[in-house]
């Protein structure tokens, strides 16, 4: 884009990007620290809360009472079983949580058939390119695309497009990314 002058959007054919919300992400850590760090964040208007596979509620409650307000995306990184995903789902839905994102390991997603989730369900870790996209069909509705990935901004851009194909969501991520390495995710 640079040598032709040609904005990146233009030469992909998309339209040019907009301002996009983004997310605090709170790490795992002790739940005063869950509640001080959520307080110290609340305007954000969206918080990333990672949490393991035990003392999940609790840890979102005590987000919560940092932050009454934001709308929260719980990342479990794989850490919950389908059974411990149906146990959370009811209870993190009347907390305002508005995605889970990759809760069950990859490789368990066919415990997700048949189950209609209070929260929309992301997948992470079960995406890397566009053939993936099988394993998510009925089970998930929000894919996460990072270009680290992908590959590039190319199959981002090939995925982005089956998936919205597929009526998934999306949702850009990034491993450990600089601001400059997340810009073409702009494109996604």
């Amino acid at each position: 884009a640079k040598q032709t002058g040609t904005a990146a959007f233009a030469r992909a054919g998309i339209a040019a990007p907009k301002a996009v919300a983004t997310a605090y992400t709170i790490g795992i850590r002790d739940l005063p620290a869950y509640e001080a760090t959520a307080r110290a964040y609340a305007d954000y208007p969206v918080l990333k809360i990672k949490v393991g596979a035990t003392d999940s509620l609790s840890a979102i409650e005590a987000v919560r009472r940092g932050a009454p307000e934001p709308a929260l995306i719980v990342d479990a990184n794989q850490s919950w079983s389908v059974a411990q995903l149906k146990a959370l789902a009811e209870p993190l839905s009347t907390m305002g949580v508005a995605l889970l994102e990759q809760p069950i390991p990859v490789g368990a997603e066919a415990g997700l058939d048949g189950y209609a989730c209070p929260i929309p369900l992301a997948a992470d870790e079960l995406i890397n390119d566009r053939s993936d996209l099988v394993r998510a069909k009925g089970r998930f509705s929000v894919i996460n695309i990072k270009l680290d990935k992908t590959g590039g901004l190319t199959e981002a851009l090939a995925l982005r497009e089956a998936a919205m194909a597929r009526g998934l969501l999306i949702m850009a991520g990034c491993m450990v990314s600089t601001s400059l390495a997340m810009a073409p995710a702009l494109l996604i």
